[in-house]
């Protein structure tokens, strides 16, 4: 059984991945639970569309991206390392805008 979580974008992100705000996405099931951690390189790999340098840098998300978890920043909640629960919305808002 799959968790089901819901990705959304804003202010521009939602460009990199097929200009779709709101993704309703369905983790593949393991052992252990999803992390942030984990997400990350999974929506690289199924979800992002263009310019992964915009969205990533490393193993985490570049600088001026806000995260969001359940509404909360993703600081209060331990960043890479929050365990991913089914019915999640994890909400990510690019604070950066091209000139």
């Amino acid at each position: 059984m799959s968790v089901k979580i819901l990705v959304e974008f804003g202010g521009g992100a939602e460009l990199l991945f097929d200009k779709v705000k709101k993704h309703e996405v369905a983790l593949p099931c393991k052992e252990t639970p999803w992390t942030v951690r984990e997400l990350l390189p999974w929506m690289k790999d199924h979800m992002l569309k263009e310019r992964p340098e915009l969205f990533l840098q490393g193993e985490t998300v570049r600088p001026g991206i806000l995260v969001l978890i359940n509404d909360a920043d993703w600081e209060l909640m331990g960043e890479l390392d929050y365990a991913i629960e089914e019915n999640d919305k994890i909400v990510f808002i690019s604070t950066l805008h091209g000139g």
